[in-house]
C-alpha cells in the first residue's frame, strides 16, 4: 500500500527592520511605511545605518503583515493612501514585496516602492514586482559615476539601467533627488539629472530632499564614523537654483517651502 506524503509549501518571509502606520511623505496620502533589512550602498547621509545589515530585523509573512495593515485600512486609503515599501532597500526582497503587494491590491490598496534602484538584474522577479507596484518613487543620487562611487559606495550603472527600464515599461515615477551640500548641491549636477530624465514621460517630478543630518545618531550607536559630521542642510537659494535648472528642461521640480 502506497503511502499519501503530503507537503506543505513554508510562506515566503521577507525581513524588516520597523515600519510606520501614518507617514505623510513617502509617497501620496498617508501612508503604511514597512523599512526592510538590507542594502548593498553606503550612503555617506544615510538616516537608516541601523538597516544596511541583510541579516538583521525580524522575520515577517505577508499575512502576519497584512493583519497589521489591514487594521489601519480606514486611515490610510482616503486622499489616494495606500502601502510604501522602503528600506534599507526593498528591492533586495523583491519577492516578498511583490507578493505583499499583490494583498495589498486584493483589498483595493495602493502600493509604492521607494528604491535606489540598485537591481542585481531586471529579471522576471523584478517584472512581477512592477506588476503590482503602482508608483515608484526612485533615489537617484548623483548621475556622476564618479562622485556616486564616493557618495553611495557603488556605482550608479545599475541604478540609471533601473530608470531606463522604467521609462520602457512606462511605470509612473517619482524622482526623489537629496541635495547635500559639496556633493549634489552645484550646478553640473542638476544639469546631467535633467538631461538624463528630460524625455523620460513616465517621470511625474522631481522631489528635492533637503539634506539633513537626524540619523547621523545611529552611526554612532553602532560605532560607525559619521562623515557628514557639521555639513549643515542647504539654503533656500540653493534649492530654488536646482529648481530652475531641473525645470529648464522641462521637468516638475518640488521642495517643501
Amino acid at each position: 500500500m502506497n503511502q499519501l506524503i503530503v507537503t506543505t509549501k513554508e510562506p515566503i518571509k521577507g525581513r524588516m527592520h520597523s515600519f510606520e502606520s501614518f507617514g505623510t511623505v513617502d509617497g501620496p496620502g498617508i501612508r503604511f511605511i514597512v523599512f526592510f533589512q538590507g542594502c548593498l550602498m553606503r550612503c555617506l547621509y544615510c538616516h537608516n545605518r541601523d538597516t544596511w545589515d541583510l541579516k538583521a530585523g525580524r522575520e515577517i509573512t505577508v499575512d502576519e503583515l497584512m493583519k497589521e495593515i489591514v487594521s489601519y485600512k480606514n486611515f490610510i486609503m482616503p486622499n489616494d493612501g495606500g502601502v510604501t515599501a522602503s528600506g534599507g532597500e526593498a528591492i533586495l526582497q523583491a519577492e516578498f514585496v511583490a507578493a505583499w503587494f499583490r494583498a495589498c491590491h486584493e483589498e483595493g490598496i495602493h502600493t509604492c516602492l521607494d528604491t535606489n534602484g540598485y537591481a542585481r538584474q531586471i529579471d522576471q522577479t523584478i517584472e512581477n514586482l512592477m506588476d503590482v507596484t503602482d508608483l515608484v518613487m526612485l533615489d537617484l543620487k548623483q548621475i556622476n559615476d564618479e562622485i556616486h562611487q564616493k557618495l553611495a559606495g557603488v556605482s550608479n550603472k545599475r541604478v540609471l539601467e533601473f530608470a531606463q527600464y522604467l521609462q520602457k515599461i512606462n511605470k509612473r515615477t517619482w524622482i526623489r533627488y537629496v541635495v547635500v551640500p559639496g556633493w549634489t548641491d552645484d550646478d553640473a549636477s542638476a544639469h546631467l539629472l535633467g538631461q538624463f530624465i528630460k524625455d523620460m514621460k513616465n517621470i511625474e517630478r522631481v522631489d528635492l530632499l533637503p539634506y539633513h543630518s537626524l540619523g547621523a545618531y545611529k552611526w554612532k550607536n553602532i560605532g560607525d564614523k559619521y562623515s557628514l559630521e557639521g555639513v549643515e542642510p542647504p539654503p533656500r537659494e540653493t534649492l530654488d537654483r536646482i529648481q530652475a535648472i531641473l525645470e529648464s528642461y522641462g521637468v516638475a521640480a518640488t521642495f517643501s517651502k
